[in-house]
């Protein structure tokens, strides 16, 4: 694991931003989530998984790596800060595998933007069960009509009392909403980021 983007100041609280499954940690949306996060006095590591490593070596674009590669990844970034209190957390695919690590003893809280909940159109597929039974607190950031998982579906799925749902008004997977909404892609980011970094402050204040 070579490839890391770091925003903010190293004595603020740290949260490990992991990305999606098509765009690596230099995505706009990544971008865009990382420094507004930073202005708001956090430390925001990013980094890229083993697959998208590749990609950008060679240009050739790869399928993301089988889960437990991809967990063994976020793991070692995660123990690669050993002895500080972390919150975890990604874009989609990112989140998903960060939800899976909540149990390691640093991890104070799992923040998960997009959770894919299930393919677009397949919601038999779900891949939330887990969420059921997870105990740190968790916070889900979801567009209201996100096809991975609508906000009429996310208030029907069994979730733990730690995790707590939070919707992006008529925002998409990516958060973006549609014009007729009077809401641009930067607003629903920027609420995004202030309900994030009122999550991480707490967490980090809790322990």
């Amino acid at each position: 694991m070579t490839q890391i983007r770091h925003n903010g100041e190293t004595n603020q609280p740290l949260f490990i931003f992991a990305h999606g499954a098509g765009a690596g940690m230099d995505h706009e949306f990544m971008t865009a989530v990382a420094s507004g996060l930073a202005t708001k006095g956090i430390q925001v590591l990013r980094f890229n998984f083993p697959y998208m490593e590749k990609r950008e070596q060679d240009g050739k674009k790869r399928p993301p790596d089988r889960a437990p590669k991809l967990l063994e990844a976020y793991q070692q970034v995660i123990e690669e800060h050993s002895g500080a209190k972390v919150v975890i957390g990604g874009k989609s695919m990112g989140g998903r595998m960060a939800s899976h690590l909540a149990h390691l003893p640093q991890v104070v809280g799992v923040a998960c933007l997009g959770f894919p909940f299930h393919p677009p159109g397949k919601p038999e597929n779900f891949k939330g069960e887990h969420l059921a039974k997870i105990e740190k607190p968790c916070l889900i950031l979801q567009g209201e009509r996100d096809t991975f998982g609508t906000q009429q579906e996310c208030l029907q799925y069994p979730f733990s009392d730690q995790v707590r749902l939070t919707f992006l008004t008529d925002g998409d997977h990516s958060f973006k909403p549609r014009k007729r909404s009077g809401l641009s892609e930067q607003d629903n980011i920027k609420a995004a980021v202030a309900e994030l970094s009122d999550f991480i402050f707490e967490v980090y204040n809790d322990k």
